[in-house]
């Protein structure tokens, strides 16, 4: 064998193999290990323990994570697949029902929170801390079985509250804010002030993704087209799709079809009025949109209910013998439940058909269980203009229990004191599933916009008549106290902005970090788990020995047996340990200014209580 002669280089490379230099050993001994799935420079949860555990359960999707992370490690369905809500605003009224509602939600919270540490994030959950992103009304009980289940089932060594809306705030940024959080159940606004949530002036709606869910179905069964697959190819070749076309069948319309329809197809479309923000949708003489002259107009909501209740009869009634693709008047008119309300729904879709510019999405579906005879899947053909105005129900308002998402945000600065209506009204912040349709939140400050701009159109003939020597009754101008707000509106993660009528607007408008509106509050509790802050942390040694305190309270004799997996038997120590935002005080907001040198107090300070 012939050998290859050494090099001056070999011989080098060879003596650095054989040795180490001590410098070296020195300074990997520093390295701080990056994260495997993000190129950080901070040192990773599975070589430490310090980072804590992101939870933010929703009624329908969780987002969970590590702190310190750019974005959540694990988004998924709580639900299931077919996005089920874990639980509703509707509760049992009787005990024992109720109970079994418990029992079969810690089920479902248990096999959610096992997956969350064994499966997404693949951590023991023993040694880490969790900061739960909460929403302020979240139901006590809920909240209890979670705690019970990561104490005693999983055996955290702590639990963190936050609420949602205050995270939000602080992943954009800012201490003081109005954050509007547009989920499934529901949209809520919440005043922050200093880093203070003002929970009192709390204010909600039910307007929210589950009643767009429902408005969409609704629209769907009464305005779509479906076209069932053929029973064999020569069908397929030799029967028009126009001649197969049906009316929808309900259940094509499933859960995982509305949501992809909503998350994939949906947006948001401008207001039809196009004079100005200050007009009105009531149209003018010359306008014709086509309204209905002396019937009242259904809203958007009441549209949705009423329309599922027109599609049950006449499901029930003309089984099998339906031909059209859009449901008319004249084939309902055997029915007198809502024949004036039918009359406001057709002309509301006239008069959004006439004006939209969508176009019509054909969507491959499968067909129903009693039609699955045929070569393929079904066809459903959705309207544009249900893609552009299926999210009018949360801009109608005018209902004293079902503000519009602008309402509540108008309602909630009335309630606030005057002097923080001004800082509020530049920094509003919205979040939540729902504002991640197109179009969403530029149309948002456009309704703000419209409700304090308008005045009442009522003329003088049709105000209520006075009697002789006695001034007329003025008209009741519901926001008239906001007028000056109006150049001060800004909303903070507005991605187009209009153009700014004051500093403060200019200074705020679609100035916070590009997070996409799901995730703010998950972001804010990530940056909170890195920076060692939170809410409310409760230790599971108060845990355990609140628990041992409620057993002691309760006389063995007197004691039902608890049975396995069972919830709300034995008293509860979430009344004294978990926080509740609705009756617990204010929180200590930011530290108040330093005094001026030199300056006295000419009279005792008053503490006021907040």
């Amino acid at each position: 064998m012939s050998t290859v002669p050494a090099t001056p280089r070999r011989h080098a490379a060879q003596e650095s193999m054989m040795t180490t230099p001590q410098t070296t050993r020195v300074a990997s001994s520093h390295i701080v290990q990056s994260s495997p799935h993000y190129p950080t420079t901070r040192r990773h949860s599975l070589y430490g323990t310090e980072d804590r555990i992101i939870l933010d359960p929703g009624s329908r999707i969780w987002k969970v994570g590590f702190s310190g992370e750019g974005k959540a490690r694990d988004v998924f369905y709580a639900g299931g697949e077919g996005g089920q809500s874990l639980w509703t605003l509707n509760r049992a009224s009787k005990p024992a029902d109720r109970e079994e509602e418990d029992r079969v939600l810690e089920a479902k919270l248990e096999a959610c929170l096992r997956s969350v540490f064994h499966n997404s994030l693949l951590t023991d959950p023993k040694s880490r801390k969790v900061i739960l992103v909460e929403h302020p009304l979240l139901p006590l009980h809920i909240k209890e079985i979670m705690a019970r289940i990561l104490f005693n089932n999983l055996q955290v060594p702590s639990i963190s509250f936050a609420s949602s809306h205050l995270l939000a705030l602080l992943a954009a940024g800012r201490v003081t804010g109005l954050v509007l959080d547009c989920g499934h159940l529901e949209s809520s606004v919440l005043p922050i002030f200093s880093f203070r949530p003002l929970y009192p002036h709390l204010r909600t709606t039910p307007l929210a993704g589950a009643r767009l869910s429902t408005h969409i179905k609704a629209l769907l069964l009464m305005f779509g087209t479906y076209i069932p697959p053929a029973t064999s190819l020569s069908a397929t070749m030799n029967i028009p799709a126009a001649t197969r076309s049906t009316r929808v069948p309900q259940d094509v319309l499933t859960d995982k079809v509305i949501d992809e329809i909503k998350t994939r197809i949906c947006f948001v479309g401008e207001p039809l009025d196009t004079e100005g923000p200050s007009q009105s949708m009531s149209p003018g003489p010359g306008d014709d949109l086509d309204l209905p002259p002396s019937d009242p107009a259904m809203s958007e909501s009441e549209f949705s209910r009423v329309s599922a209740d027109i599609d049950s009869n006449f499901s029930s009634q003309h089984a099998g013998s339906s031909s059209y693709s859009v449901v008319s008047h004249s084939q309902l008119a055997g029915m007198e439940h809502g024949q004036s309300a039918q009359s406001g729904v057709q002309v509301l879709a006239t008069m959004y058909s006439r004006h939209s510019t969508a176009t019509d999405i054909h969507m491959r579906v499968d067909p129903p269980p009693s039609q699955q005879t045929g070569t393929g899947r079904g066809t459903l053909i959705i309207p544009g203009w249900i893609r552009e105005r299926a999210a009018e129900v949360l801009f109608e308002g005018g209902d004293v229990d079902e503000s519009s998402v602008a309402e509540v945000i108008l309602d909630t600065l009335l309630k606030v004191p005057v002097d923080l209506r001004k800082t509020l009204a530049s920094s509003i912040l919205v979040i939540g599933g729902t504002p991640m349709l197109p179009g969403f939140i530029p149309r948002l400050q456009a309704e703000l916009t419209r409700a304090v701009s308008q005045t009442s159109n009522s003329s003088s003939s049709s105000a209520a008549p006075s009697r002789a020597g006695k001034a007329r009754p003025a008209v009741y101008d519901r926001y008239a106290a906001l007028r000056p707000l109006l150049p001060y509106f800004a909303i903070l993660n507005n991605p187009a902005p209009p153009p700014p009528a004051s500093a403060n607007a200019s200074a705020n408008a679609g100035k916070v970090p590009a997070f996409t509106p799901a995730m703010m509050a998950w972001v804010g509790g990530s940056l909170a788990g890195a920076l060692k802050t939170g809410g409310v942390e409760v230790q599971r040694e108060k845990w355990d020995e609140a628990e041992a305190q409620s057993d002691e309270d309760v006389p063995m004799e007197s004691s039902p047996p608890r049975p396995a997996g069972g919830a709300g038997v034995r008293s509860s120590p979430a009344k004294n340990i978990l926080p509740d935002w609705t009756r617990s005080p204010l929180p200590v907001g930011a530290p108040p200014a330093a005094r001026p040198p030199g300056a006295a107090m000419s009279s005792p300070s008053v503490q006021v209580a907040g």
